[in-house]
């Protein structure tokens, strides 16, 4: 009877340690999942969403186009460069981005101008030149006005307009898009605490597998 009991007890005691460790494995398992989850950027935009096709001339006279930036985590922005505003305290953020990231071949910013009648290839390379912003990292892009425009309209979902005047229509905010180009957040390139957001989503973005 008593070696019953014992076995009783150890057999009892072995299924409780069997659900014990069961439970705890199945709780790390669903805490990882959950934490995995909460950090993966959304995609944004309508479903199926994704940046198309383009072609611009950069600060170098080279063609850019998205195979320039296929499979590639790339930073788009809009600005000109007589801006007396916003633009120059978002290009001074995106420059601490760019020494951030610019050995890291993934990785690229797009900065096309509003006013690209006015923002020729040698002017944006003398602009480009103040932020010590080198091809491929950083292209500053010029090209056809309406392409421009559309293009930071339809494909990035952002305002840059000609007002009619000696000003431009552009925003503050920049567009964050993964290797597979689709849009993953957007930031206030003038205030620190996004674009500090912005730099800790682009480390997750470069870690995301590019066939996800």
């Amino acid at each position: 009877m008593k070696n019953r009991k014992k076995e009783k007890l150890t057999i009892s005691a072995r299924i409780s340690a069997i659900t014990i460790i069961t439970v705890f494995i199945l709780g790390s398992f669903w805490m990882l999942s959950n934490a995995f989850t909460k950090n993966k950027l959304p995609v944004l935009g309508e479903p199926g969403h994704m940046a198309g096709a383009f072609s611009f001339v950069n600060q170098d006279g080279k063609q850019i186009n998205e195979k320039s930036v296929e499979n590639k985590v790339t930073l788009v922005e809009f600005f000109f460069t007589s801006c007396p505003s916003i633009c120059p305290r978002m290009n001074e953020n995106l420059n601490e981005v760019y020494k951030k990231f610019k050995q890291d071949t993934g990785f690229m910013i797009l900065s096309h101008t509003a006013d690209p009648e006015r923002d020729s290839v040698s002017v944006l390379k003398k602009y480009a030149q103040q932020y010590n912003a080198g091809t491929p990292g950083w292209e500053f892009l010029t090209g056809d006005k309406d392409a421009l425009y559309k293009t930071a309209s339809r494909d990035y979902l952002l305002a840059a307009a000609d007002s009619g005047s000696s000003n431009f229509i552009h925003t503050q905010y920049v567009t964050l898009l993964d290797r597979q180009r689709r849009i993953r957040g957007f930031y206030d390139g003038t205030n620190k605490e996004s674009v500090s957001k912005l730099e800790s989503d682009i480390k997750t973005l470069l870690k995301e597998d590019s066939n996800e």
